[in-house]
């Protein structure tokens, strides 16, 4: 009989520690840090589009190819344009960077209007990561920032907060506010910018990744 109270007091001393290690880890990690896996690898992406209208001659380059500031990309007919306006039939590179999409094909006709390249510069990707409003008041640009990108899942990456949203998403939702007598109180998410510290990796944007900012 002692010994099966000796062994209800130590499985009741098991449970307790086991609930404050759980409570004690929740409390830290709400009290130091944010965290969120609604975040993604984002890029600034650079359209390329034709000066003049006209058939596409030539295209030199694949998706995944780097190219450099001004380089040729592609090449269209010159139809009643002087041989000293020659390079306006040229497309070219506004910036240095990577081919993410090639939209067009050789004989194609193609105008100013069109996005025939898309471009990024993957020296300056960065996170975009939605903030629970409920959790905004504690981020501060600045912050650092631990990153998991889930392409890369046992590499850590670092960061810091480069920007917070001025508005949360649902403000630029293109759907209707709701009518009838029923609300739903939905928490809002507010959109954080942050910056990737110098990394190695090839990463992929629109990739998906998890942040902890550590705002103590």
């Amino acid at each position: 009989m002692e010994k099966r109270k000796k062994l209800i007091w130590v499985i009741l001393a098991v449970v307790v520690i086991a609930i404050g290690s759980i409570g004690a880890y929740y409390w830290y990690e709400n009290t130091y840090f944010v965290s969120t896996d609604d975040a993604r690898v984002s890029a600034d992406l650079v359209n390329v589009t034709p000066q003049i209208q006209g058939k596409l001659l030539e295209l030199n380059v694949e998706e995944g190819d780097s190219v450099s500031k001004n380089q040729i990309l592609a090449r269209q007919e010159m139809n009643n344009i002087a041989d000293s306006n020659v390079d306006q039939s040229l497309v070219r590179a506004p910036i240095s960077g990577t081919v993410i999409k090639k939209q067009g094909t050789i004989g194609e006709l193609w105008s100013p209007s069109q996005t025939l390249i898309t471009l990024i510069d993957p020296t300056k990707l960065y996170i975009t990561a939605d903030v629970e409003e409920t959790k905004l008041g504690k981020v501060r640009v600045g912050q650092s920032v631990d990153i998991t990108i889930d392409q890369f899942s046992s590499q850590k990456f670092t960061g810091k907060v480069k920007s917070v949203g001025e508005a949360a998403n649902s403000a630029f939702s293109m759907l209707p506010s709701s009518t009838s007598s029923t609300f739903t109180k939905v928490v809002q998410r507010i959109p954080v910018k942050i910056e990737l510290n110098k990394f190695n990796a090839k990463i992929l944007p629109g990739t998906n990744a998890v942040i902890k900012i550590h705002v103590k």
